[in-house]
């Protein structure tokens, strides 16, 4: 089990009971400017809070950082049958290799506390461990970027960064990684490839340095983040409310292998 990122008591809270979660996960989400709930924040849920928010390139053996540049050249050249549907964009290529398996400094995140409830309780095998939930300010985030990319954003009127502005700022990763001397960290929403993207309600976080872990950059920087620890004696209530309110696999997985993941999952006995 990875350490757990040091944090203070404001900063992590232990849920008690389905109530406080709800309380929890929605908190902090009023803006009195338009008397409305709007959140600011993106969440991401992980089965085991031990785990670190690792991108599937840090993930692979050995991480190959260095032949970032190569996986997503040969996927540019090889996916051609993509070519006539999305613009041929670095930043196009890169979510598309992400949404379809290439190791990439991408990490997946989503709007929705719920889809991300659903990813900290969905894997059965781990139901003696305590869940969590990331939930981080992506408005706060986005605009602590460079110069460049916050002008870009504010120009658009918007809170959270997309491919196309991304291609008009920096034509290559390289260019992106060097817009700062610091690292640094930003939100983009991908194009809706398909419904797997709609429905997961989707967006990416990104490094300007892929071989930094986005939990050890986010505990450089504790204004942005707070973390929500599910005790196992939980998980089992959560699901059976997740699996209720619909938001399962058959949805957030549309085809058979989805409805597959959920049968399986559904019919698992607890002991």
């Amino acid at each position: 089990m990875a350490e757990e990122v040091a944090s203070t008591s404001t900063q992590q809270v232990r849920v008690s009971s389905w109530g406080h979660l709800q309380e929890e996960l929605f908190a902090k989400t009023w803006d009195p400017t338009i008397c409305r709930f709007r959140s600011t924040f993106v969440y991401r849920g992980l089965p085991d809070a031990g785990y670190k928010l690792l991108t599937s390139l840090s993930r692979t053996v050995d991480p190959h950082y260095h032949l970032e540049g190569h996986l997503l050249r040969n996927f540019r050249k090889y996916g051609h049958t993509r070519r006539e549907t999305l613009p041929d964009t670095v930043w196009h290529w890169l979510t598309i290799g992400q949404h379809h398996g290439l190791p990439t400094r991408l990490l997946d995140w989503t709007y929705s506390p719920y889809v991300a409830l659903h990813f900290a309780t969905n894997e059965v095998g781990l139901s003696d461990r305590d869940a969590i939930v990331w939930v981080v300010d992506y408005v706060k985030l986005n605009k602590s970027a460079p110069r460049r990319l916050r002008d870009a954003l504010e120009a658009m009127g918007s809170n959270v960064y997309t491919t196309e502005l991304l291609h008009r700022v920096c034509a290559t990763i390289e260019e992106f990684d060097t817009l700062d001397s610091q690292p640094f960290a930003l939100f983009f929403e991908p194009p809706s490839l398909d419904e797997r993207i709609i429905n997961q309600y989707a967006l990416f976080s990104m490094l300007s340095d892929p071989a930094i872990h986005m939990d050890d950059w986010l505990k450089a920087h504790p204004a942005f983040w707070r973390r929500i620890i599910i005790p196992h004696e939980l998980r089992w209530e959560i699901r059976d409310k997740l699996d209720q309110a619909n938001i399962t696999e058959r949805v957030l997985f549309p085809g058979l292998d989805g409805l597959s993941a959920w049968l399986r999952r559904h019919y698992t006995p607890l002991i």
